[in-house]
């Protein structure tokens, strides 16, 4: 969602979540708000996506003989070209200077006209295109000038890694164990080597119970935090749109995964290697996509959410084929209805939901700064406040095993602390600064003390509840370039990283950096006890890949989910049917992957990637990626990287070169059916 600030890409009070795939070429438009027509009628009449085709080279021009290629620039990394744009002046030896003073002006207005506009984003201004600084129009955004006269930022002000403090936590013992190294041998000098214990002989160590109890607590401790997802996929599941969210229940028995076409599918996980579809639930009337979904502390409902104030509650029992409970966020009790309405339908638009602990009520994080808490057995909105300066993208409890301390992550870049107890005078109880651009995930270690936040910036931060700043020093706080310059449009094109600096009032403990926060909310997580002992932090990443990061801030492993999934099933034509052929008209944009979130399972080494997947991220995959000790194949059936549609349904036209028609057997391993093509 584009944050309020940006110059024209949303409205002031309303986050559009516009999370985009690139356009180029004829690559499909994939947003999260879909213009009405008021919205049209007060846009500039310029039709974007042709812009971006002609910056592209997509668009020939009439009558031209010449090459077009000689004309326009080459693609940068993101698929866009450039084509240098130069306003002529036709000479005039007679004109007064008066004339020649007004022709000179005009120019100019017609440089900010561009710089200011909804299209000023496409262009790129060079240093003769230079402004009057007597000039006093104040309408001109200093954004422009600023990025040409800036200095040249200092490469050392990236915080440090690996972090002092990151180190610190680690050997805590809060984020896992670190290992005591075995002395095996000693140089000729005298000194101890020391190596670490290989898993193998670890399996080994357990196997015959060695040493004490305590020793061998440790050894399996290690063991879990030892085995990190390969990129290599047990299982690609394919939808026919972008994922937008997919989580394992807290006892890994139940997966979710929610889509933009409305439907959330439910699977059953109690065996992690063999997953069962038993159940799609759909939002009535939703708009543009699904937004969220969270899972009640008993797996009993799963609420979820598009950009409407209703949120709908559907029991997740197989046997239970009803429709879901809508629950209005906007009923205030007593028939009593928020006072204004918006272009999203209903009162607000919910970003963000989740249960408390004691699974009685809603919290939504929602358009204008918005923070909603719903109690579900009255049916009413308990509290309704405006927290935030600008769309609130993120929210959580920090404890679950209690319902009154939540945090809140909002485009006006802070994380807030909230008591529901004391939220009624919209005072925060405390409130976190560190991101200079809008936030789009938190989520919580669930001790309530240890808070994790992604921002558009493209870092990653953890935060700690006792070093929150109180709600007096985050009031005096005097305005600095993170809350007075316009915000980063994360939606279109690449974060300059010269715009990066460390805000004086941080008070975050580690940053993370190295992932991309771009074309949408981008997700990220602590990861599990069971599964990990807690020694991880994990992303997703525009860049089709999800990174692991140690507490230090030193990336720990990587699951590269766009190399498991390109072009793993066919394009799709303008009649949405795929096909290998390459005679047939098919969509020619590239392959593209954007994981958008991601969930390790709470006992097994195993990540489920949630992405934007597809030639020209128009579709969506689920990618199951387990620890298998650096292994390329499986003997076991059924084989590594097995493609599947969202029933667990092996579909011939996921496979190349097979036209539906190639023989196929069924067999059966446990309770999940799968196929196996012959030629």
């Amino acid at each position: 969602m584009a944050d309020s600030g940006n110059g024209g890409a949303s409205s002031s009070n309303y986050n559009d979540d516009r999370d985009l795939a690139d356009v180029t070429g004829d690559e499909t438009i994939d947003m999260d708000y879909e213009p009405t027509s008021e919205d049209n009628d007060e846009r500039i009449i310029v039709n974007e996506a042709f812009l971006e085709r002609l910056l592209a080279g997509q668009e020939e021009e009439e009558g031209e003989d010449d090459d077009p290629a000689s004309e326009i620039g080459e693609a940068d990394d993101n698929g866009y070209a450039e084509i240098e744009v130069e306003i002529h002046e036709e000479p005039n030896n007679d004109a007064t200077e008066a004339e020649a003073e007004r022709t000179a002006r005009q120019r100019r207005q017609v440089i900010r006209l561009l710089a200011n506009s909804e299209i000023g984003r496409l262009f790129r201004f060079t240093a003769q295109d230079d402004f009057d600084d007597d000039d006093d129009d104040d309408d001109f955004n200093p954004m422009w000038r600023r990025r040409r006269r800036r200095p040249k930022p200092n490469p050392n002000r990236f915080p440090k890694v690996p972090s002092d403090e990151g180190a610190e936590l680690m050997r805590s013992g809060t984020f896992g164990s670190n290992e005591a190294q075995d002395i095996t041998s000693v140089d000729e000098d005298g000194r101890i080597i020391q190596k670490k214990k290989k898993l193998a002989r670890r399996i080994l160590d357990r196997e015959l119970a060695t040493g004490d109890y305590a020793g061998q607590k440790l050894n399996n401790r290690l063991m879990a935090q030892g085995m990190i997802p390969a990129s290599n996929a047990d299982m690609i599941i394919h939808y026919n749109q972008p994922v937008y969210s997919g989580q394992f229940s807290d006892d890994g028995n139940f997966f979710f995964s929610a889509n933009k076409d409305y439907h959330v599918r439910m699977y059953d996980t109690s065996n992690p290697y063999k997953w069962r579809h038993y159940k799609t639930v759909e939002y009535p009337h939703g708009q543009w996509t699904l937004t969220d979904a969270s899972l009640s502390p008993d797996n009993k409902y799963l609420a979820y959410t598009s950009i409407r104030s209703q949120v709908c509650l559907a029991p997740t029992d197989p046997n239970d084929m009803g429709d879901p409970y809508v629950l209005d966020l906007s009923d205030m009790g007593g028939g009593r209805n928020l006072g204004y309405r918006s272009r999203f339908g209903g009162s607000f638009g919910i970003w963000s939901i989740r249960f408390s602990g004691d699974g009685r009520e809603l919290v939504a994080g929602a358009t204008g700064g918005q923070i909603v808490v719903y109690d579900i057995e009255s049916r009413r909105t308990t509290h309704r406040i405006a927290g935030h300066d600008s769309d609130v993208n993120a929210v959580c409890f920090a404890d679950k095993s209690s319902p009154h301390l939540l945090y809140s992550g909002s485009d006006d870049t802070t994380l807030k602390v909230w008591d529901t107890r004391s939220m009624g005078d919209s005072r925060e109880a405390g409130a976190f600064i560190g991101h200079i651009e809008g936030l789009t995930y938190i989520d919580s270690k669930g001790d309530g003390r240890y808070i994790l936040s992604n921002g558009k910036d493209q870092s990653m931060k953890l935060w700690d509840l006792r070093m929150v700043m109180s709600p007096r020093d985050f009031g005096a706080l005097a305005p600095t370039r993170r809350n007075t310059e316009p915000r980063f449009d994360y939606r279109w094109g690449s974060y300059d990283e010269d715009d990066w600096y460390q805000d004086p009032n941080d008070n975050s403990l580690v940053t993370f950096r190295g992932h991309r926060v771009l074309r949408t909310l981008i997700r990220c997580h602590f990861s599990p006890p069971g599964s990990t002992n807690s020694r991880y932090v994990y992303s997703g990443s525009e860049d089709g890949k999800v990174y692991i990061w140690n507490m230090d801030a030193t990336l720990a492993g990587t699951v590269d989910v766009y190399g498991t999934t390109k072009n793993t099933r066919a394009p799709t034509n303008n009649f949405g049917i795929m096909g290998w052929d390459e005679d047939e008209d098919l969509s020619h944009t590239a392959w593209r992957t954007c994981v958008r979130d991601a969930s390790w399972h709470p006992n097994a080494p195993m990540i489920v990637a949630s992405a934007w997947s597809g030639y020209g991220m128009s579709t969506g995959t689920c990618t199951l990626h387990s620890w298998n000790d650096g292994a390329e194949d499986d003997e076991a059936e059924p084989k590594m990287g097995l493609r599947v549609n969202e029933k667990l349904e092996v579909d011939a036209r996921f496979y190349p070169n097979t036209g539906g028609r190639r023989n196929y057997n069924t067999r059966f391993r446990g309770n999940r059916a799968y196929q196996r093509f012959e030629d």
